[in-house]
């Protein structure tokens, strides 16, 4: 039976969010800790960094979701993979606190073109039977990346971090741009269907077994979308989620070297269990995730964010830091993919592009704020306490957002007119 080229693609997707979390999602907590030791750098001024990349994506968002829905997604990703590449090798020469912002902008513009946003559109197109488990499976690489962070640590041991960082840049050149050229556009343009199944041959089987045809998606425009109080909930939610990640991301090594006086080795052995948690996550996300009520799973993860956030910030012994990379791992491996599968649900896949890009620039804010506020706070007090202890309860009030974001409908004037 020939594999529905879907498949394919949710492959290679699952690889470039690989090499994405290896050389920066996971590795920038490492590259921060080494970099305050070496250059002597604040945690504001090393917070600026991701707050960049943030900002990036909050000002291209809504451009690149457009060029999606027009241009399709291939050429994007290919050029994704080159400047994040540059990025990487830019780092390796780095020697002032411009140089690793300009490094920080390259990679980040990389990863926008090429990485998690433009990949869900591609696949949301592809797949809507099973769609969480298409977008699960194409996030195992994003939980599979942070299976890198001890190999990394011990990496820039041996050979230095701009030994590792100029390694990173080639082998995403090597190995990114082929898996790049797998990804296509739209089924309907290559003579397939979406899910690989005919819709003539499912009526056919609905009609001789007697069960009533699938409701027809309903399509939203751009503008029909954002009247909707389900936009704006779902946009705030994932924000409140993505503050906490980020913070996480760049942080959590510095605060446990630093506030609990563990080495870099260690913490980032808590970051591994950390990934296995997430790892979880995203298998129990590809296994339920087309059955259940994506908005309630999502909203259950927000408040298992803050109480790994708070075993974080409080721990007095090794069991609180593995109760945090559980609670934490989990959640982010759970949630992540359940963000766009809900908004392909809800708006359907015809502007779902600008739609996801719109929603990218409101979600980067938390992206910014979340490594800000630990960093600044950390730089006032002495410590991540306060800064962790206020992010933990803002991750609680997401779960809110989550509950409220019901599904919208179109009132009939709108579907007539659309």
């Amino acid at each position: 039976m020939k594999l529905f080229y879907g498949w394919r693609m949710v492959g290679a997707a699952c690889g470039i969010q690989f090499l994405l979390a290896a050389f920066l999602t996971q590795a920038l907590g490492l590259y921060i800790a080494v970099l305050s030791d070496e250059m002597g750098w604040s945690k504001t001024t090393l917070s600026g960094a991701a707050a960049l990349q943030s900002v990036e994506a909050a000002i291209i968002g809504p451009v690149l979701g457009w060029m999606m829905d027009r241009m399709g997604p291939q050429k994007m990703i290919r050029w994704g993979m080159v400047l994040f590449a540059a990025g990487l090798l830019l780092l390796s020469q780095v020697d002032s606190v411009g140089s690793f912002y300009a490094s920080a902008i390259l990679m980040a513009i990389g990863a926008s073109l090429g990485g998690y946003f433009p990949l869900s559109v591609a696949l949301v197109q592809w797949f809507e039977k099973f769609r969480a488990r298409a977008l699960s499976i194409m996030s195992l690489g994003l939980a599979m990346g942070g299976l890198v962070v001890p190999l990394m640590a011990w990496s820039m041991q041996q050979w230095g971090w701009r030994a590792t960082a100029a390694g990173s840049g080639v082998l995403v050149l090597l190995t990114g741009l082929p898996m790049a050229g797998i990804i296509r556009r739209r089924p309907e343009d290559h003579g397939e269907h979406v899910d690989g199944i005919d819709p003539a041959h499912a009526a056919a089987a609905n009609l001789a077994e007697g069960r009533a045809p699938a409701p027809a998606q309903i399509e939203f425009t751009v503008a029909q979308a954002l009247r909707t109080r389900a936009f704006w909930m779902l946009a705030i939610g994932h924000g409140l989620a993505l503050l906490v990640v980020s913070a996480v991301n760049v942080h959590a090594i510095s605060h446990m070297k630093e506030g609990l006086g563990y080495s870099v080795t260690t913490a980032s052995w808590v970051i591994l269990i950390m990934t296995f948690g997430q790892l979880a996550g995203v298998l129990l996300g590809a296994g339920m995730g087309d059955w259940f009520d994506k908005r309630k799973v999502a909203a259950l993860c927000m408040l298992a964010h803050g109480i790994g956030m708070l075993c974080l910030t409080y721990a007095t012994h090794m069991a609180a830091l593995v109760a945090f990379g559980v609670f934490h791992g989990i959640a982010w491996g759970l949630r992540g993919p359940f963000m766009q599968a809900i908004r392909a649900d809800y708006f359907g896949r015809n502007a779902i592009g600008l739609i996801l890009g719109l929603s990218a620039a409101i979600i980067a804010l938390g992206q910014i704020a979340g490594p800000m506020i630990a960093g600044v706070l950390a730089d006032l007090t002495g410590d991540y306490r306060l800064g962790f202890s206020l992010l933990a309860l803002l991750a609680a009030l997401g779960s809110l957002s989550f509950m409220l974001a019901t599904k919208p409908a179109l009132p009939p004037s709108e579907l007539a007119h659309p």
